[in-house]
């Protein structure tokens, strides 16, 4: 099987003390997988910045399988009169390997431009974090035919100005925004078309060589997991909701590796 990235975005959820319980959880739960993570399955959970220091000390203390840790943001400026942003060393100090950059809520509620997630992304590579980096369109722009026209400008906006190397150090995460925290979810074939597309485009950009990681985000649970990671073009899932228990969170790989 192909190894799949299981990623969990905890959005503003999860306080301290929830989180220490979250990962008493998982250390029970991954037992049965050890032998897969880090190898066939690749874990990262994104807790919120006032829990990220708490998850790096329960990671660290974990005997079994643990998972990587990531942001939820960062600015891009090292330091600085940015009242509100945390930085990129901040969150380093905490543990944290990588940060979701540009994801559609960071878009469309706080109105991130292209031209600022293009600053994060470059931010992030230059200190050695892996970006996770998301677009995806609107039920507007999907239902007017110009779904792949905005994707494209998210994704060359952030991709063009790098090499080769760091395309191919970056995760892509597809994340319509109209299956996001609603319940509904691409069907298999359209979010495989898109990841499939979008695979195409980056190794374009990078002029070959490189195969990328592409996720789908939008509502991925166990009941739909099987079929949207048994897709070619799809190499894991940004989850959200469904990655607040451990339990639930990792049935999604469970429900794909056993069928």
């Amino acid at each position: 099987m192909k190894k799949i990235r299981l990623y969990g975005n905890w959005k503003m959820n999860m306080t301290r003390g929830e989180t220490l319980a979250f990962f008493a959880e998982f250390e029970k739960s991954a037992k049965p997988l050890a032998a897969v993570v880090g190898k066939a399955l690749e874990v990262a959970v994104f807790p919120p910045f006032t829990a990220l220091w708490a998850a790096g000390e329960a990671i660290r203390a974990m005997e079994g399988p643990a998972p990587l840790l990531g942001a939820q943001n960062v600015h891009f400026e090292p330091k600085g009169a940015f009242t509100g942003e945390v930085s990129i060393p901040m969150v380093e100090e905490c543990g944290a390997t990588h940060v979701i950059i540009g994801h559609s809520e960071r878009r469309h509620i706080f109105g991130e431009s292209d031209g600022l997630i293009a600053q994060k992304t470059k931010a992030c590579l230059a200190a050695g974090l892996t970006p996770v980096l998301c677009y995806g369109e609107t039920l507007e722009e999907r239902e007017s035919g110009r779904a792949f026209e905005v994707m494209g400008r998210q994704l060359c906006s952030a991709l063009e100005p790098l090499s080769a190397d760091e395309l191919g150090r970056i995760v892509y995460a597809y994340e319509p925004v109209w299956a996001i925290g609603t319940g509904k979810s691409a069907t298999a074939d359209e979010a495989q078309e898109v990841c499939a597309w979008s695979k195409e485009l980056i190794a374009g950009l990078a002029k070959g060589g490189v195969d990328a990681a592409v996720l789908y985000g939008g509502s991925v649970k166990g009941a739909n997991a099987k079929e949207l990671l048994s897709m070619e073009a799809i190499d894991g899932a940004l989850v959200g909701g469904a990655s607040l228990k451990a339990e639930s969170f990792l049935e999604i790989y469970t429900a794909y590796a056993e069928a």
